[in-house]
């Protein structure tokens, strides 16, 4: 079992930015990919960037540039760094979880929310 904690989602300006933070705990392999997938109101959960142990990365296509995916494995934590935030990224953001063994993890969520 692993489990996920996430913070700094909040309140911020158009232009601004912000870090997420998710800490992992429990039964975690070496092998694993964790990120980020965010929700907003009435649509469907998409993926914003994912990072494996071994620090390759992956974005969607609208946050290359502005997002930067970061990993500290000795802290089994991962870092979502949000630059010139817009109000259509506002949604719940979700730390995510999964290794070779079948873990499949998700965090409560943190709201990001960005105002115009």
């Amino acid at each position: 079992q692993v489990h996920l904690v996430e913070s700094g989602g909040g309140l911020v300006q158009a232009g601004g930015s912000l870090r997420l933070s998710c800490a992992a705990s429990g039964s975690i392999s070496s092998l694993n990919v964790m990120g980020w997938y965010r929700q907003a109101p009435g649509k469907q959960r998409e993926l914003v960037a994912v990072i494996s142990s071994v620090g390759s990365t992956d974005y969607a296509d609208s946050e290359k540039g502005r997002f930067t995916i970061s990993r500290d494995n000795a802290k089994n934590t991962v870092y979502l760094q949000m630059n010139s935030l817009k109000p259509e990224d506002t949604a719940v953001y979700y730390c995510h979880f999964v290794d070779y063994l079948g873990g499949n993890y998700w965090g409560q969520g943190t709201q990001v929310t960005v105002s115009s």
